[in-house]
């Protein structure tokens, strides 16, 4: 994976580069951003630049040789961690190993995916993936071993957040007394999510989000797409490029989420003054609980997302506005019932049904319970 392949990041490229060159290694680093802001691609391509001596802030005048393993991300000295669960191949104690194929297509189609794509690829979306003792144990065994080439060794843990506790004490013990010449690079979207005490012993990278510039140039240059369009994508996307290649392809789960949306939200304005659209809303909820709850999570994510854009709307800052429907739900006839009133109890009301999910709370209760309240706060007057 080469500098010259991840999108845009420019600061953090030459702030990457420049301490290997003057061989400050930091022997933690915490890479906090969106899968679609290039984190991934980033910390290979910096294992790539420390493994293979390249130099001149690209990943040239190294070993042709090791450069080539990375091409097929078979470097021996290059370790990966990342959420597992159990699958009918592998029905216990699922470790990273177990499923290094299924990775490194994942990587080469997709060095962009998010966490819930590669749960779709693994064929586990309907289950939570973590992190767990067993992972950590992996790693120490990995890491005890000597360097394949005599240099670093390098694990990069992939949406460290997912790590449960137990795992996570076993590789704070690691991170406190690391053996020599090993780098860890730990990925994460949710940086709340990562206890404290493994925190303070990395040093901090934030990823900021892709400007639309970079990602129309991107999508022009690399799948050829049309200037306009290209940018019309680029202002959709938020900053996320893997957003923008569900946009243009249009193989994302917005517009099923779309649909649930305004299903929801048409019933639960019903249910005030009709009662039987409260076993609508009990039916919504049964088909909601039906999908996995990464998919619930992600959903209630996206409900957010379009309550915030409905407000943006409600209080005309079109130039925030980037949401377009695909069913021909109107955004501007729905944003008036979106304002300072109530704006704030959706939004938390939606995110502690999140928290319940994650925690694997019955999911049509769950659901039930929020259709309630936003029937409530929907006709919240202004």
């Amino acid at each position: 994976m080469l500098f010259s392949n991840v999108i845009g990041q420019d600061f953090i490229k030459n702030h990457l580069t420049t301490s290997v060159d003057a061989g400050r290694i930091a022997h933690a680093q915490l890479f906090i951003g969106l899968s679609g802001t290039g984190v991934l691609p980033m910390a290979i391509a910096y294992a790539q630049y420390i493994l293979c001596n390249n130099a001149q802030g690209e990943n040239e005048g190294g070993s042709q040789a090791c450069n080539l393993k990375f091409e097929h991300l078979s470097h021996p000295d290059l370790h990966f961690a990342f959420p597992v669960a159990t699958t009918p191949e592998v029905k216990s104690h699922p470790v990273s190993n177990n499923f290094m194929r299924e990775w490194c297509s994942f990587i080469t189609e997709n060095p962009y995916g998010d966490l819930f794509e590669w749960h779709q690829h693994l064929g586990i979306e309907k289950k939570q993936g973590q992190i767990g003792v067993d992972e950590a144990s992996e790693i120490n065994k990995a890491l005890a071993l000597k360097s394949y080439e005599g240099g670093y060794k390098v694990m990069i843990i992939w949406a460290v957040d997912k790590m449960n506790t137990a795992g996570s004490n076993k590789l704070l013990k690691l991170l406190e007394e690391p053996p020599a010449k090993t780098l860890f690079i730990l990925i994460s979207e949710n940086e709340d999510s990562i206890i404290d005490t493994i925190k303070s012993r990395c040093q901090v990278l934030h990823f900021p989000r892709l400007s639309e510039p970079q990602i129309a140039d991107a999508l022009i240059t690399h799948h050829k797409t049309p200037d306009a369009e290209a940018h019309k994508i680029a202002h959709q996307a938020q900053g996320d490029y893997q957003q923008a290649m569900h946009l243009l392809h249009h193989d994302g789960d917005d517009i099923q989420f779309e649909k649930w949306f305004v299903t929801w939200v048409r019933t639960a304005f019903q249910a005030k003054g009709k009662k039987e659209a409260v076993l609508g809303l009990m039916e919504w909820s049964e088909i909601i609980a039906k999908s996995g709850r990464e998919t619930q999570k992600n959903f209630l994510a996206y409900c957010v997302q379009f309550f915030r854009q409905a407000l943006l709307k409600n209080y005309k800052a079109n130039d925030l506005v980037f949401m377009e429907t695909e069913t021909g739900f109107d955004l501007s006839k729905f944003a008036p019932f979106v304002h300072n009133n109530n704006i704030f109890p959706i939004v938390e009301a939606i995110q502690e049904a999140s928290y319940h999910i994650e925690r694997n709370g019955n999911a049509k209760i769950i659901m039930t319970d929020l259709s309630i309240k936003l029937t409530r706060f929907l006709h919240r007057k202004s």
